[in-house]
């Protein structure tokens, strides 16, 4: 079973940053993979990146690449998401998730979800 927790979201002006972080409960936290996905009012939840199990991997959604790194922190049971050069598209709640089954950007894929965070980006 993993809990997770996030925080570090808020309201920012266009161009902007943000540093979200994503606390699991899990012991065994090196054994997942981690996500982060998002999901703005009236639209499904979509992908925004992933990391592997140990970090030495990392996939985005080609509207963050290069602008949102995720990287991870093992010794902390940490994730995190660093936002920057933020738009008002990118305005939604943000969800970290884990899973057991690595390499997979759909939601169904992973078992685990924090409550969300919002974020929301001003012009």
């Amino acid at each position: 079973q993993v809990q997770l927790v996030e925080s570090g979201g808020g309201l920012v002006q266009a161009g902007g940053s943000l540093r979200l972080s994503c606390a699991a409960s899990a012991r065994t936290f090196t054994t997942y993979a981690m996500g982060w996905f998002r999901q703005a009012p009236g639209k499904e939840r979509e992908f925004v990146a992933r990391i592997s199990e140990s970090g030495s991997s990392t996939y985005y959604a080609n509207s963050v690449k290069g602008r949102f790194p995720i990287s991870r922190d093992n010794a902390k049971n940490t994730v995190y998401l660093q936002m920057n050069s933020l738009k008002p598209e990118d305005t939604a709640v943000y969800f970290c998730a884990a899973t057991s089954v690595p390499g997979f950007q759909t939601p169904s894929a992973y078992g685990y979800w924090g409550q969300g965070t919002q974020v929301t980006v001003s012009s």
